[in-house]
């Protein structure tokens, strides 16, 4: 497996572009280039990262039997911080294994993994330790040509850890039967994404929805600003997170679109960016074709979440929770029964909660997992 990850710190000089090579693909201002390495077993090669997706991603990599991580590409810190960076965590906590640097190498429960310190994506060489996938997580590859550059270091496939404009793009328990292991360049879509579609799925094919609107709550992000400062293309995004509520745009609805084609065009929706470090919430506002009480609503999303493509991917719950109860939970959409509300048998509020970093790693997990398995019955 292969993650391209980004941090926007360790620039002294925020408006100037950092060095690179001459013809090499550049990185926007405040961007920090991560990548790592990992490897699918039974011969198929995955590559993971340490940003801050990427590490999160790594983590739960970790967890899944099908992936070892095999490398990992930093052009700008040294090991020793790598190792610290991965190590402790201040939203999931420290990780409880062992990290290290050894033989200039990091070591990670054990095993190593080989380091690359290139600044141009074209030239990581991921063929020389077998890496056949590719995670693209920095957010600035996000094109199907701008992501292809991981495939002239020798990776075979290239899997977007954002929504693209042109690439694919897919949502576990959703639209994988859209998979064709001819594509080259794959996009698992944005976190609100992963939350929205598996609860708009299940209301679409039980009810059918006429239009929705969808409201994320939104936790920080690393491109957010911690005091005021510039933001030339979104003013109210150069507000400091610590003491606002900021409106944001966000393609997430539409995007819903692309991977539920009988909903485009229906949904749309926007963000507030809230000052909480992780664990989002979507709201779903729906006008529905087929008259249904809230409770037969939820008796369908209940049963979505028991069995069938969706268990694991959308959950249940009927406690009075907040969002703190979800950081570090796996699944991507958790249903909360007790806070919808319904204004007729036609239209319903609904309330569906994320961990924006943890959720949506394990759900990049899951499709590398998935591609690697495709790709290999197709003879790839």
């Amino acid at each position: 497996m292969a993650i391209t990850s980004a941090f926007t710190s360790h620039y002294t000089n925020p408006y100037r572009e950092a060095r690179a090579p001459r013809n090499a693909v550049q990185y926007p201002r405040n961007v920090h280039p991560y990548d790592l390495d990992a490897s699918f077993l039974e011969d198929s090669r995955i590559r993971s990262v340490l940003c801050r997706i990427g590490r999160i991603v790594l983590r739960n990599a970790l967890q899944v039997p099908d992936i070892e991580v095999v490398a990992v590409n930093d052009p700008f810190i040294d090991l020793d911080y790598m190792v610290y960076m991965f190590k402790y965590d201040s939203v999931h906590g420290r990780f409880k294994g062992t990290v290290e640097v050894k033989d200039g190498k990091l070591y990670i429960e054990g095993k190593p993994i080989t380091v690359f310190g290139e600044r141009d994506p074209a030239a990581i060489p991921w063929g020389s330790v077998g890496a056949d996938y590719v995670v693209e997580s920095t957010g600035v590859f996000t094109t199907i040509d701008k992501a292809s550059a991981h495939l002239k270091g020798g990776a075979k496939k290239v899997v977007i850890s954002a929504p693209s404009a042109d690439a694919p793009m897919f949502v576990v328990g959703v639209n994988l039967d859209a998979y064709d292991p001819s594509y080259k360049v794959i996009s698992n879509a944005s976190c609100t994404t992963n939350c929205l579609a598996p609860l708009a799925k299940v209301i679409h094919d039980k009810f059918g929805i006429v239009e929705a609107l969808m409201s994320t709550i939104h936790a920080t992000t690393a491109t957010q600003k911690t005091v005021d400062g510039p933001s030339n293309k979104d003013w109210r995004g150069g507000r400091g997170v610590n003491n606002n509520i900021i409106p944001s745009s966000t393609g997430a609805a539409k995007a819903v679109g692309k991977v539920i084609p009988s909903l485009n065009g229906k949904l749309t929706g926007l963000a507030f960016r809230v000052p909480t470090s992780d664990v989002s919430v979507v709201d779903l506002v729906a006008r529905i074709e087929k008259e249904a009480t809230y409770d037969e609503i939820k008796a369908a999303i209940k049963e979505a979440a028991a069995s069938g493509p969706l268990k694991g991917i959308i959950e249940y719950t009927e406690d009075a929770v907040v969002s703190t109860d979800f950081v570090g939970h796996s699944a991507s959409s958790i249903f909360d029964a007790k806070a919808g509300i319904q204004l007729n048998k036609n239209f319903v509020k609904l309330v569906a909660w994320y961990d924006n970093e943890w959720g949506y790693s394990r759900r990049v997990c899951d499709l590398l997992v998935f591609a690697a398995a495709q790709d290999k019955k197709a003879g790839l």
